[in-house]
């Protein structure tokens, strides 16, 4: 019974990732094809697997090159300001446009992966990135802002540390991302 149970383990170490990866990735598929079918093309007799995905890509990319170019730029800053301006809104528009841009904007954030070390409990140490290397608009002259991801999780802690606890990592950020998010089970590759 115990070799079985081992197969069995062993078959889902493999098993699960794949599976949940190929639903996920199909989940997200299947949604972006039915909401552009839905919302262009409901008039339209015959259903083409992939239209939707295809104009989604196309509409997507058709926007961010005309927001690139100068005559959009006035458009984008009102629409922008507006967003800015109206209450509650604000806070969710603003929070997510950072967070996109700290991935894939020109303000990319997590490019300097770190280690913190803590006091308490002693010699502990936890992963992170600096996001804000000065922090003297809150007064505060000696400290640096860290993001450190959670494992397994799309969620994280913002830690304020003085400047002499964190050691600069030379790595690659995207593999070092991964290493925290997976909980340390992922190799770091150089």
């Amino acid at each position: 019974m115990k070799t079985i149970l081992n197969y069995f383990f062993r078959g889902m170490l493999i098993i699960l990732p794949v599976t949940a990866t190929i639903y996920l990735i199909y989940s997200v598929l299947i949604w972006m094809n039915d909401l552009f079918n839905n919302l262009l093309f409901s008039w339209f007799k015959y259903e083409i697997p992939g239209l939707g995905i295809i104009t989604g890509f196309v509409l997507i990319t058709l926007f961010g090159f005309m927001m690139t170019r100068t005559f959009a730029k006035p458009i984008v800053f009102l629409f922008e300001k507006l967003m800015t301006k109206t209450p509650f809104v604000n806070i969710v528009y603003s929070s997510l446009k950072d967070l996109t841009e700290a991935f894939v904007g020109d303000k990319k954030k997590f490019t300097k992966p770190v280690y913190v070390e803590f006091s308490e409990p002693a010699g502990m140490k936890r992963f992170g990135f600096i996001t804000e290397e000065s922090l003297e608009h809150y007064g505060l002259k000696e400290e640096v802002a860290v993001y450190c991801p959670h494992s397994y999780n799309f969620s994280g802690n913002l830690y304020i540390v003085p400047r002499d606890k964190i050691t600069p990592i030379k790595t690659d950020t995207t593999n070092f991302m991964r290493f925290i998010v997976s909980g340390g089970v992922t190799k770091i590759h150089s």
